[in-house]
């Protein structure tokens, strides 16, 4: 949960985690919260600054999300992505509060909306398909990779990263669900 996303030309978007970084400060807030007496004036103005944190918070997400839904839609015609269930990601793995500090389902439907606007095609591509195990290269599927493997190796002697290796997998089959053809010659990206 380092980024938000990897496409398939190992680009990264390095996302700023703006609710960890306002942890401390909202926990400490949220503790002068706890003291106060219920009703009063002073549990009142503290409620304010507590809710004027998460409201910051939530405000920085968004505008992050909209400028890098924005760079996606203005520099590619198709978008292929992986149609992910964050809510069972977060109860299952030991993300928890990372994936929800993500805001990746924001970020999905400002991307939908955007390229739907511009006329462009986002094509979501189904949780199941094993975009990670898959090589890149020659098509072979890894059945024993593990979450914590960050480097796919396989048989035919490729080794990359695991991320870039799922995003030209995951652009591989939206271009083959969609229709399109292409060039045999044009490189994947």
């Amino acid at each position: 949960m380092k980024e938000l996303y990897v496409d398939s030309n190992g680009n990264r978007a390095a996302y700023p985690h703006f609710f960890s970084k306002a942890q401390k400060k909202l926990a400490r807030e949220q503790r002068k919260l706890s003291h106060c007496e219920q009703g009063s004036n002073r549990y009142k103005k503290q409620k304010k600054k507590v809710a004027r944190i998460h409201t910051h918070i939530a405000h920085k997400r968004k505008d992050f999300l909209h400028k890098e839904s924005r760079k996606i839609a203005n520099s590619y015609d198709i978008v292929c992505m992986e149609d992910l269930n964050m809510k069972e990601m977060s109860q299952d793995m030991c993300f928890g509060k990372r994936v929800h500090d993500n805001g990746w389902g924001m970020f999905t439907d400002f991307l939908a909306y955007k390229m739907e606007r511009a006329g462009k095609k986002l094509v979501r591509i189904d949780r199941w398909y094993p975009s990670s195990k898959t090589c890149s290269c020659c098509g072979n599927i890894k059945e024993d990779l593990q979450l914590s493997d960050r480097i796919y190796e396989c048989a035919c002697g490729n080794r990359m990263d695991r991320d870039q290796n799922a995003a030209i997998n995951i652009c591989r089959e939206g271009i083959r669900i969609s229709g399109m053809i292409l060039d045999t010659e044009k490189k994947i990206s």
